[in-house]
């Protein structure tokens, strides 16, 4: 999935999450610009889409379908209502879409706005284990990208030695692949889902007791 971004990142402009399903792991079932009150009881949200920006999130996931070996590029909008600036969302995607062969699998890259980007990423998690299980890479210019867990925090337990370091490994893993290292990430994705697989160490989130660095131990173990 590929996502515009909100402002304030500069050079990143495509939010890249991928959403699979891990074995033995039970499924569960805009940002916009700048806020008014127009009267008391009433505000206004701008949104706000450009062409360039629509261009290039657009081909950027053109080019991660092509470079995986995906059949599809979906783009999520609603311009039969919001006419103009989701029209130009799809005006730009389609744009980009011409310039590729059409293909004939749904649904295998999804490229939509920031606001839709997020909702359908957090049900996606939700479809496969829960966000702690989900990789985020922002992409940039210039080969410019910065990978981190899925936006989200857990304060209640900080310090506890019972995170999900999941989200951040194959977080990882995305940026040693945008490095085009790709043995290595293999690795370490294949140890992170042997070791979910296995059932032994799991943190709780996962239906287990494991502690986090016992987790991280048995992911080295089958490194």
């Amino acid at each position: 999935m590929a996502t515009a971004i909100g402002k304030g990142h500069h050079s990143l402009y495509a939010n890249f999450r991928p959403c699979y399903s891990l074995p033995s792991c039970k499924n569960t079932g805009e940002y916009s610009g700048p806020e008014y009150q127009v009267v008391r009881g009433v505000v206004e949200s701008l949104k706000i889409i450009t062409r360039q920006a629509n261009l290039r999130v657009a081909e950027y996931a053109f080019h991660y379908t092509k470079e995986h070996g995906r059949e599809r590029v979906s783009a999520i909008h609603k311009a039969n209502i919001m006419q103009k600036t989701e029209g130009l969302f799809l005006k730009g995607s389609r744009e980009v879409a011409e310039k590729t062969s059409e293909k004939s699998c749904s649904f295998c890259c999804l490229v939509v706005s920031n606001l839709y980007g997020n909702i359908i990423s957090d049900l996606c998690a939700g479809l496969v284990g829960g966000l702690g299980l989900t990789a985020s890479c922002k992409i940039g210019e210039g080969g410019i990208a910065l990978a981190e867990a899925v936006p989200g925090s857990a304060p209640d337990i900080a310090g506890k030695n019972s995170a999900n370091p999941t989200t951040l490994l194959l977080s990882g893993v995305s940026i040693l692949r945008h490095l085009n290292l790709h043995d290595k990430p293999d690795q370490i994705q294949n140890a992170i889902l042997d070791t979910i697989a296995e059932g032994k160490y799991r943190t709780a989130d996962l239906g287990g007791k494991a502690k986090t660095t016992e987790f991280t131990n048995a992911i080295i173990y089958h490194l």
